[in-house]
């Protein structure tokens, strides 16, 4: 993975954490996630006239992602809704790197070196003991881990579906734009059927607060779509989840939580891990 690749994709994971925690401290996950991805989809509709279709090999992965982003959209807004931000955010960011380490050796035959393996272990590892510290496996409610471990699982399905049909699209740029269009169709119908005049309330009342999480939110997977298409999906997953660490800086500052020793305990295991995967690689 080049020095360009890794400064991308950690930019994405600070552009991550950022609109994370928007989603957090906008008191309605969906309203916040459905809104982000509408504004994305509409800034990306006349991009399309700019680029190729991806190529027919790539829609089956396409559309795989739609229907699992949709899945991980409501397990990521109950996953708030019944847990700390500090709790479920290092649990489901954490576990998926080693679940698209396999899901990548399994599916695209993707297999990278012992070292590489090992530091994003250690990310993964210093990741999820952010989750459990001080003894937190007993305080953490059930209902937040039950969610929180289905939340990983959907991470690590659109990671990979996302890595083969970005190389598979022909254009990155052409699998990103179509993407982004489609993603927002099921969560918004479903809004648009259940929740409509709470969801265009919502959306009145936060405009400046939505354009900013859809920029990042768009901004940020883009970017780690595009790392996918030169570089390891697993590679590429472990270096995005460090934005755990840049959500537990924000979550400091703007939730008042405490940083404490397990966090920096926490940031020097993924710092070693991620300079294992740069330079045993």
């Amino acid at each position: 993975m080049t020095l360009s690749i890794t400064v991308l994709v950690l930019l994405a994971a600070l552009l991550h954490a950022s609109w994370n925690a928007m989603v957090k401290s906008g008191g309605t996950p969906e309203f916040s996630i459905a809104s982000y991805r509408l504004v994305s989809a509409i800034c990306c509709l006349p991009l399309l006239l700019l680029v190729p279709l991806p190529l027919v090999e790539s829609w089956p992965m396409l559309l795989a992602s739609v229907i699992i982003h949709t899945l991980y959209y409501f397990t990521l807004s109950h996953s708030y809704r019944s847990g700390d931000l500090s709790q479920v955010y290092p649990l489901f960011r954490g576990l998926a790197p080693v679940l698209v380490l396999l899901g990548a050796a399994l599916l695209a035959g993707e297999l990278l070196p012992p070292g590489a393996m090992l530091g994003i272990g250690l990310v993964s590892v210093g990741l999820i003991s952010i989750t459990f510290s001080g003894g937190a496996l007993g305080r953490i409610p059930p209902l937040a881990l039950r969610w929180g471990l289905a939340t990983s699982v959907l991470i690590a399905a659109y990671t990979v579906a996302d890595g083969m049909g970005v190389r598979a699209a022909g254009n990155p740029f052409s699998y990103i734009l179509w993407l982004f269009v489609f993603e927002p169709v099921p969560i918004g119908l479903w809004l648009l059927l259940r929740e409509r005049a709470e969801w265009f309330g919502y959306m009145r009342a936060k405009p400046g607060k939505i354009v900013a999480g859809a920029l990042a939110a768009a901004t940020a997977y883009a970017m780690v779509i595009y790392a996918m298409s030169v570089a390891p999906m697993a590679m590429v997953s472990s270096l995005r989840e460090t934005s755990v660490i840049f959500a537990a800086l924000i979550g400091t500052l703007m939730f008042r939580e405490p940083f404490g020793r397990q966090r920096i305990i926490a940031a020097i295991l993924v710092c070693l891990g991620v300079v294992l995967i740069k330079v045993l690689s």
